[in-house]
């Protein structure tokens, strides 16, 4: 397997089919059973017929313990619903609550010379456990950068529990909506080069449970958020249920990339996907293949994009070597999304930075340049990131340029959420211009010169 996104072995559990990475892997589909959602369907549907199974755990859900004490509105401090039509709007600066409905897990850890061939045994060279999820890690990186954020979620009640919320708490994370369920906390088994790259296998245990029901108990929390976050690691009847409950804006994160309702992927606002990820969801758009045929599509879809993996200053991005080509080339994908209704896009693009698309144009935000050490997580630190200046009142574009800065950063240390930067944490700098892709006009970038090392960040892998 080549270079694997954050998400991109995601689960494939309660109907849905994982998909993302270089390799599109599919996880594995959880059973049904205590506190798993059972697989109905099969291979083939797109995403106007995504299905979901039952929940089929016994017994009542209840609160997490610990975290920031709740008011018993949990978003009394959060902007007023707004009128219909401002759902594509932006919150007053400062009035802004993020709300992320999503996996939490704990991540074993596991450190390796390189990753394994398939087939392949090799002797790794450490090991530990850390809290995860993308649902979880989002919300750390969101909580870091100064909003006010609440998690809406689940974790087993099993032993990994107590080791899924720390750096929650820790960060301010707002956990009163976090449940515990019966059966296994979420894990994922991620590897990690010398290279910082990674490959990851989602097991979703606990979020199975976090389909339409287990949404709608927190419906007033959604539908005073500012900024509702959601990812592609809960059953897709979740993520759907909240998105239509939403009155803010939908930071709809589809990785992995799974079968939700077209009219679902239209409310979001951004859409935000890796390289890989928006060709699997066009294609699935346009219905040249559905969701279920994602590891088929994904090497095909994605042969011709370079990741500038090879490149000891993250690759140019002015057109030689067709690297210009392949910007272009991830432009179209995003103009294309664009076209099927949804109201803004953001595509990031590794070491090349995001492409930006909304009202006001078609962009290229550029990444920092800094030495990699662990990739994993940094397509969340980037959302969360976009999440908070959202929240607070910044421009899509404006959210972008500080999102690529944060999620450079997390790749310089180790771990997904111990990575993350807090506000009094300097943020790499940009050396490259900004292009407006649609016109002739350039946007200065952050400011500064590139930052000491020669790797280049991932910190726009969804």
């Amino acid at each position: 397997m080549s270079s694997a996104d954050e998400a991109g072995a995601g689960a494939a559990a309660a109907g849905q089919v994982g998909a993302g990475g270089d390799a599109g892997a599919a996880g594995a589909a959880g059973a049904a059973g205590a506190g798993q959602v059972g697989t109905e369907g099969g291979a083939g549907y797109g995403l106007e017929a995504g299905i979901v199974g039952d929940v089929t755990g016994s017994g009542e859900p209840r609160r997490a313990s610990g975290g920031p004490a709740a008011s018993e509105e949990a978003g009394a401090d959060a902007q007023d619903s707004p009128a219909d039509g401002a759902r594509s709007g932006t919150p007053a600066a400062g009035t802004g609550t993020v709300v992320v409905v999503g996996s939490i897990n704990v991540d074993q850890v596991v450190t390796v010379a390189r990753l394994p061939r398939p087939g392949e045994t090799l002797i790794g060279t450490g090991m530990v456990l850390l809290p995860g999820g993308k649902g979880a890690n989002q919300a750390v990186a969101a909580a870091r950068r100064g909003a006010s954020t609440v998690m809406v979620g689940a974790v087993g009640d099993d032993v990994h529990a107590a080791a899924a919320t720390p750096l929650l708490t820790e960060s301010g994370v707002d956990t009163s909506r976090v449940e515990v369920v019966a059966g296994p906390t979420g894990l994922a088994v991620v590897s990690v080069g010398d290279d910082a790259e990674n490959t990851i296998v989602v097991v979703p245990g606990a979020n199975a449970s976090v389909g339409h029901d287990a949404v709608e108990r927190h419906a007033d929390v959604l539908r005073s958020a500012a900024v509702v976050v959601l990812q592609g690691e809960i059953p897709a009847d979740g993520i759907e249920h909240a998105a239509r409950l939403a009155t803010g804006r939908v930071l709809l994160n589809l990785a992995p990339v799974v079968a939700v309702d077209a009219d679902v992927v239209r409310l979001a606002d951004p859409l935000v996907l890796n390289e890989h990820e928006g060709r699997l969801l066009l294609a699935a758009l346009e219905g040249s293949a559905s969701v279920a045929d994602a590891a088929e599509l994904g090497e095909d879809a994605v042969s011709s994009v370079s990741l500038f993996s090879d490149s000891p200053e993250g690759g140019p991005t002015d057109g030689s070597d067709g690297l210009g080509e392949a910007r272009d080339a991830d432009a179209a994908v995003v103009t294309a999304l664009r076209q099927h209704g949804v109201p803004s896009v953001v595509l990031t693009r590794g070491s090349a930075g995001a492409i930006v698309s909304d009202a006001t144009g078609l962009h290229h935000v550029a990444s920092p340049r800094v030495a990699a050490v662990d990739s994993s997580g940094a397509g969340d630190a980037f959302v969360g990131a976009l999440a908070a200046r959202l929240a607070a009142g910044a421009t899509l574009l404006e959210a972008a340029h500080e999102a690529v800065r944060v999620g450079a950063y997390s790749v310089t240390g180790a771990g997904t959420q111990p990575s993350y930067p807090g506000l009094g944490d300097e943020l790499p700098s940009v050396e490259s211009v900004d292009s407006d892709l649609d016109g002739d006009a350039a946007a200065p970038g952050d400011g500064g010169g590139a930052s000491s090392g020669a790797g280049s960040a991932a910190e726009g892998r969804a």
